[in-house]
């Protein structure tokens, strides 16, 4: 904005109050006068001396009001020009890449943890030493530890500092236990924020739960352990209600029965992520058994119209009815095991806890096919069985490329299918998602790995597009 100043506001008004006050000085210098003029009058001079004073006196008064309204009227001084405020400048970063993201020169993002001595001054200590290595401080989080706190921050760093620099200088500060760690972009939400979603969807899909543990506790391993094995012995593993923590090992007792196990062999767990990883379990008990009821409908290449949709344990009579009428061979290929212990697997395959399944029915609601993706630990598993009436017409490929998908959602890196040699259709079906593969024989057993691209594109077979439907 500029300021603009007019002349007439700038001009200092001419009073006649001034005139009057020296007209009056002036009065009062001739009355002084005349009585000095009176005075010396007789002596010779004295008339000449009169009138040069009085020349004097109007020539003074002349040159002082000239001298009024000449500096009156004169133009005001130009204000001073404003100093400018200096303009932060961004950190330079190649190609427009923000702050922290993959491909930016200036900084890097990173996880910091590290323990510090409950004392006054002993954090101030550390974000000291942070701030005159040029790190900005994005987030923390304080967990509480009966001797000291552990304290976790998220860091935008100078893209030279490297992580043997922040936990040497972290040690220097008080810091001790130090773990670091590359964060990305998806570690800026806030932490209620990301439980609170986490939660959400854990409230949808019972299948949410291990992924969710996951996601809460970062990198861990989750095993869930059943109470009874598949040959129907108690497997002896009973967790209190309240739950076990053990340094790096975290036990939650499985609302549908059983133990979970999770292990976090690089870092212990806090008592606070074992309070936040019991209420998400906790939530899940209170909600009890469910699954999303959403569904597909699309039409094979000859013409039939089948339904796919998410199946747990409530299905467990029609997966039974389905083994009935499939073959000992296809039975074969599927459990690489006795045909007659095909039964057993089903509970357990059927259960949310250790994945997520797909049915396939006819329109008349019969199942004719099932597809699981299971969790391994840290691998991902996908397996497929399909009614020997309904093979090779396009079931297998759809429902794998299905699985995959979830898959990648889920944030897995890979999964892998176990087949024999011989099982010519499940090796198609893994070649037609165009992911790169990792093939491995031994003895007749096939794993075939597919690495996941982040956001994973299956190809499909040619046919008339899916009619979707919801309920």
């Amino acid at each position: 904005m500029t300021d603009v100043t007019s002349s007439k506001s700038t001009r200092r008004p001419h009073h006649w109050r001034h005139d009057l006050i020296e007209l009056a000085a002036l009065f009062t210098a001739v009355v002084v006068a005349d009585t000095i003029a009176k005075t010396i009058v007789k002596g010779p001079e004295g008339p000449y001396l009169l009138v040069f004073s009085a020349i004097a006196l109007v020539a003074t008064a002349g040159f002082h009001t000239w001298w009024a309204r000449r500096h009156s009227h004169a133009p005001p001084a130009p204000a001073p020009a404003p100093v400018p405020l200096p303009t932060p400048t961004p950190p330079p970063a190649e190609g427009g890449a923000p702050d922290g993201a993959p491909g930016s020169s200036g900084t890097a993002l990173w996880r910091l943890r590290t323990t510090v001595d409950d004392t006054p001054g002993s954090l101030a200590a550390l974000c000291t030493v942070l701030a005159r290595l040029g790190v900005d401080i994005l987030t923390l989080q304080t967990h509480p530890l009966t001797r000291g706190t552990v304290d976790e921050f998220l860091l935008r760093a100078p893209a030279g500092l490297s992580a043997a620099d922040l936990a040497r200088e972290t040690a220097a500060a008080g810091g001790r236990d130090t773990w670091t760690e590359r964060a990305d972009a998806h570690d800026l939400v806030d932490t209620p924020t990301r439980v609170l979603g986490l939660a959400t969807r854990t409230a949808l899909d019972a299948a949410e739960l291990p992924l969710a543990l996951r996601r809460l506790l970062g990198r861990c391993t989750l095993h869930s352990i059943p109470a009874v094995s598949l040959t129907g012995r108690p497997t002896g593993e009973e967790t209190p209600a309240e739950g076990v923590l053990e340094e790096t090992v975290m036990k939650l007792r499985d609302p549908g029965g059983g133990t979970l196990l999770i292990e976090r062999p690089h870092l212990p767990f806090t008592p606070t992520e074992f309070a936040r990883a019991r209420a998400l379990v906790e939530l899940d008990a209170r909600l009890g058994p469910r699954v999303p009821r959403s569904q597909d409908v699309f039409t094979l290449p000859e013409g039939n119209e089948i339904t796919v949709r998410r199946a747990d344990q409530r299905d467990l009579p029609a997966a039974r009815a389905l083994h009935e009428r499939c073959s000992a061979r296809t039975l074969g290929l599927r459990y690489h095991g006795p045909v007659g212990d095909a039964d057993r697997y089903l509970d357990h395959l059927l259960s949310p806890r250790f994945g997520r399944t797909l049915a396939v029915q006819t329109a008349s609601g019969r199942l004719v096919a099932l597809g699981h993706l299971l969790w391994d630990g840290d691998e991902t598993e996908v397996a497929l069985l399909v009614e020997d009436d309904w093979q090779r017409r396009g079931i297998g490929s759809e429902l794998l490329g299905r699985l995959v998908a979830m898959a990648g959602e889920a944030g897995c890196e890979s999964v892998y299918a176990v087949t024999q040699a011989s099982n010519t259709g499940m090796v198609a079906a893994m070649r037609a998602l165009g992911l790169p593969l990792d093939y491995q024989i031994e003895e007749g057993t096939l794993v075939i790995t597919a690495r996941l691209d982040p956001a994973p594109r299956r190809s499909e077979p040619s046919r008339p597009p899916a009619r979707r439907s919801e309920r």
